[in-house]
């Protein structure tokens, strides 16, 4: 069978020569870049190296099938499609020659989709957004886990779930963690003024709603613009596109919510009886998430993982950026679960599908625990020894034990990247080279390193003949100068996403195939006319800490724009009744409680909610100011000076050129 995979992979190759050659040599008639001869070697060579014909997953993908959605599409307000899951059809038989086969094969897994019986009492649905829901039956409802991204893609969810489950009233909802795929769409099940009449419980970690409105408040807009290269949101869904996160298919883009907890998991160890059914809790913070938690129903022996393990080898370290995680403590977590919940039947998850037996699970959860273990210890053994980053990440190999088993593998994580993670965590950006200590810009540096390769033409020479050699890591650092230099040098720019291309087509891992495509994408089409639409967030903020809105002023203040006076503006949400004190001093915006009687330049009057039609610029901010909706004392023209003093990222900004 493997011989005949290869040879699907030469089939892939020559066919491409038959169609019309309107784009070159390099591309399809559609004027997509074909897979070189050595991106298919390096793609034939996962072939010996993994069983990809193992059915032993896709049997456990499929297992308690009861329903599904053959047109599974979702839109949102404005008639958008943000879920389309017929829109991976495509991702079907051997893989081609422009995706890594493992890669594939994991796609594959999660195209399978619908309403599962995991065992008696617990359910899943799968494939209605990048995340999983889980039911489980109470004894007069059901208890919903982690309700999706997006508003829009759970309302479709709970169409599935009400066809099935529609004489059962939901009288929970827990949230597992503070990752927007397991909240955000909370407010597609229920509003808050129906779980609070209801009296439905809502189970959270403690420092859920802290770090699940946190993250997306200071570096919202460039983790969203990076989130865009993450998940391929730019990409065609095709085989030389996107085809899937490793981790599920993508994130829905749609409106985002939230619900506050009415009930916080402080430790581990904690039961509760909920709606007649026994739970058991596990507190795991700061190892996938700041604030998580995974659960045990031991009267089904059925053990809830939440996002501690996945059918993947996952993130220390995500390429949207966020905290480093760690590696050890995430490990031990495991361990902790593998001792308290051990004698598990049924394993489920919030991604992927579950895993059946003790003997299989205690195997799944000791590997997990023994990858992020060795790469933490063999990474620190390392830098200990004086190795870089890149040096340990070039070096490091998992045991033959590890690196065969697909739970493993890097679908959404890497071992690469989650080493480098460990350095940072421990040593921080700077591996102690002087040279490395404060070097030029990538515009400046570029210039220089152009003209020491003896110009563009030379280095082009150069590039080209590293491309036909198969050498694409080179091609990409040695153009990067170039486009960097030279931004419209359109020959560079060409056989840099060509380069980029490759990468993509051999990558095991989803994002980083949707990082170099999409690197290729922009390099052709230049980058997006507009970022992630942060009127998304709305529902989000409305349950967010007014602190934590000054906390995001105070990264967005334009200090080159102001002259050293001091300035102090008062702001008293009439809602809330609190009053907030904003002060610039040194250039730096300082903010606390304060009384409404306080001295201040200028005092503000408003609600939270104009407050936030504010920050999300709905409406100009001289028009607010002038509005019926806010009370001022003391000089508009201040205020209108201060708040014109923070700047609204676009989240739009250039990554693969200047």
């Amino acid at each position: 069978m493997k011989h005949i995979l290869k040879v699907l992979f030469l089939f892939t190759l020559i066919s491409c020569n038959d169609v019309e050659k309107n784009f070159g040599p390099d591309a399809d008639a559609q004027g997509h870049i074909k897979p070189t001869a050595s991106t298919i070697n390096a793609n034939s060579k996962v072939l010996e190296e993994l069983n990809i014909e193992d059915q032993k997953d896709f049997e456990e993908a499929n297992r308690g099938l009861i329903d599904s959605d053959p047109d599974l599409k979702v839109m949102d307000s404005s008639g958008e499609i943000i879920w389309d899951q017929n829109g991976f059809d495509f991702v079907k038989g051997a893989a081609p020659a422009s995706a890594n086969p493992s890669l594939w094969r994991q796609a594959k897994l999660n195209n399978i989709h619908g309403l599962f019986k995991v065992t008696k009492g617990v359910y899943q649905l799968r494939g209605y957004d990048l995340a999983n829901i889980s039911i489980v039956e109470g004894k007069t409802g059901i208890i919903l886990v982690d309700p999706l991204t997006s508003k829009q893609t759970a309302k479709k969810a709970m169409s599935m779930i009400t066809k099935h489950f529609k004489d059962k009233p939901i009288k929970a909802i827990i949230f597992t963690h503070s990752h927007m795929d397991h909240f955000g769409g909370a407010l597609g099940i229920m509003t808050q003024s129906e779980a609070t009449e209801k009296n439905v419980r809502i189970i959270a970690p403690q420092g859920f709603l802290e770090e699940a409105t946190s993250e997306n408040i200071i570096a919202g807009p460039a983790m969203a613009r990076r989130s865009m290269y993450m998940y391929g949101k730019r990409l065609a869904r095709s085989e030389r596109g996107h085809i899937g996160s490793g981790l599920g298919k993508h994130p829905a883009y749609g409106s985002f919510g939230i619900l506050q907890p009415t009930e916080l998991i402080e430790k581990t160890g904690v039961h509760k009886q909920i709606d007649g059914v026994e739970f058991i809790f596990q507190f795991a913070p700061d190892s996938e998430a700041p604030a998580e938690l995974t659960f045990y129903l031991p009267e089904l022996k059925a053990f809830c993982g939440a996002e501690l393990v996945s059918k993947t080898m996952h993130n220390l370290y995500t390429l949207r950026g966020t905290k480093v995680r760690d590696a050890l403590l995430w490990s031990n977590y495991i361990n902790q679960a593998l001792e308290l919940f051990g004698s598990a039947e049924v394993y489920f998850g919030s991604h992927h599908w579950p895993t059946w037996g003790n003997k299989e699970i205690r195997s799944f959860l000791k590997q997990q625990r023994d990858t992020y273990k060795f790469i933490h210890d063999q990474t620190v053994r390392m830098l200990n020894n004086g190795m870089t980053p890149r040096e340990i990440s070039e070096t490091i190999e998992l045991p033959k034990s590890l690196q065969t088993s697909f739970s493993n593998r890097g679908y959404y994580g890497t071992l690469r990247h989650n080493a480098k993670a460990v350095y940072q965590f421990y040593l921080g950006w700077f591996d102690g080279n002087p040279a490395h200590l404060n070097p030029l810009p990538k515009e400046q540096s570029s210039v220089k390193y152009v003209e020491a390769m003896g110009g563009a033409s030379e280095l082009m020479k150069k590039a080209q003949i590293s491309y036909d050699n198969g050498e694409y890591r080179w091609v990409a650092e040695l153009l990067n100068h170039l486009v960097f230099a030279q931004p419209n040098h359109q020959e560079a720019r060409e056989l840099l996403a060509k380069s980029y291309d490759q990468l993509g087509y051999q990558a095991e891992s989803a994002p980083w195939r949707d990082t170099y495509l999409s690197g290729a994408y922009e390099l052709r089409h230049n980058g997006p006319n507009k970022g992630v639409d942060m009127v998304q967030l709305r529902n989000i903020l409305e349950q967010t800490p007014v602190s934590f809105f000054f906390d995001s002023m105070s990264v967005r203040l334009k200090s080159e724009e102001i002259e050293g006076d001091e300035t102090t503006i008062k702001i008293y949400f009439t809602d809330l009744q609190e009053a907030h004190e904003l002060k610039i001093e040194n250039s730096v915006l300082h903010h606390k409680l304060t009384t409404l009687d306080s001295p201040a330049d200028a005092t503000i009057k408003v609600t939270k909610q104009t407050y936030i039609q504010m920050l999300l610029g709905e409406a100009g901010l001289k028009d607010i100011l002038f509005s019926s909706d806010i009370e001022i004392d003391g000089s508009t023209i201040d205020l209108l000076s201060f708040f014109r003093l923070f700047e609204k990222p676009e989240g739009i900004f250039n990554i693969v050129t200047p």
